[in-house]
């Protein structure tokens, strides 16, 4: 399964370089297949993990960097499609 599609998503990504400083890099990723496992994306993003920090119509958070609540609903899993993690 591709990594990238052409009538994919859109999905930006903060690559936090240091927590300390509050220092990231957003990258968008556009044509995402939705329906690839988490582990593919974040093998392509080389990455060891990804967590959700905004849903489209929900509230956005306060943290410069990235929210430090909620890590157990929005971590994404292993073994699940990015659209079933909510992607």
């Amino acid at each position: 399964m591709s990594v990238m599609a052409s009538d994919g998503a859109v999905v930006t990504v903060r690559l936090v370089r240091s927590f300390q400083h509050r220092n990231f890099k957003p990258v968008v990723f556009r044509g995402v297949n939705l329906e690839q496992t988490v582990e593919a994306f974040i093998d392509y993003v080389k990455t060891d993990t990804m967590k959700i920090i905004h849903q489209a119509h929900g509230s956005k958070t306060n943290e410069l960097v990235m929210s430090l609540e909620d890590d157990d609903t929005l971590i994404l899993r292993p073994g699940l499609t990015l659209a079933a993690a909510g992607v």
